[in-house]
């Protein structure tokens, strides 16, 4: 099997670091290889915001739902959708800014994404460990503040890189018949394959937390579309200057 291959099946997050420290050369190399994904339209919309202030950090993990792994990490960063370094030049071009529209914010996140994962497999092939941290978006205006970020730009996650401490068990996928469709969407086979499934991932869970909840995926994503889910980002992304015309 091809490494690359291997190495994207068996990404798991990491939660418990080393202290060993990131050499800033390699450090450089994963911000280049990351750069060079994807970027729709040539926008480059991706501004990463470097954590090393030991009390930002820990500000940080306060406000993204006290996770200490971003207070230890040998690296946290913040992935930005930045529109204001492109819209700063349309002056420039006697051009009017357009850029609330929300097919630039798609543009802007989706940037994000795709750097920010290029960046992780490159950081995984050397051996480091990753945890996406998406409560970032709990407070936002806060996250803002602290990052001094201005009108246009908005903070997507943040990341914590190191060098795990801890071997966790990949968490299984849903199966590939359940996400891969051939011509149209249909749903044939899925209610039976999502059923195993979901004793898989109960297993997942029994096992992980040393026989805990067992909680099954139909379940855990019920939950999560039914309960209201961080309401406040509309009218946070509107003050940012995304008004999704």
């Amino acid at each position: 099997m091809n490494s690359v291959i291997e190495l994207l099946k068996s990404h798991r997050s990491i939660r418990k670091f080393t202290d060993k420290v990131i050499e800033q050369e390699l450090l450089e190399d994963l911000f280049v290889a990351g750069q060079a994904a994807a970027t729709s339209s040539f926008l480059q919309g991706t501004t990463i915001v470097r954590i090393s202030n030991k009390d930002t950090r820990e500000k940080l993990a306060e406000l993204a739902g006290n996770q200490p792994y971003v207070k230890t990490a040998a690296e946290f960063m913040i992935f930005c959708a930045d529109l204001k370094r492109a819209g700063n030049y349309c002056e420039a071009y006697e051009k009017p800014f357009e850029g609330d529209f929300t097919e630039h914010f798609i543009i802007a996140t989706v940037d994000v994404a795709l750097m920010a994962q290029s960046l992780v497999t490159a950081a995984e092939s050397v051996g480091l460990g990753i945890c996406y941290i998406g409560g970032i978006r709990n407070n936002p205006v806060e996250v803002s503040k602290l990052l001094e970020l201005p009108r246009g730009v908005y903070p997507v996650f943040g990341l914590c890189l190191g060098y795990p401490d801890q071997e966790p068990e990949i968490k299984p996928r849903l199966p590939i018949s359940v996400i891969v469709k051939e011509e149209t969407y249909n749903e044939e086979g899925d209610v039976d394959n999502i059923e195993k499934y979901d004793e898989r991932i109960r297993e997942y869970y029994r096992s992980r937390t040393g026989g805990g909840h067992g909680i099954s995926w139909t379940e855990q994503v019920a939950t999560l579309l039914s309960e209201k889910s961080r309401p406040h980002m509309k009218k946070y992304l509107e003050g940012q200057g995304f008004k999704f015309k």
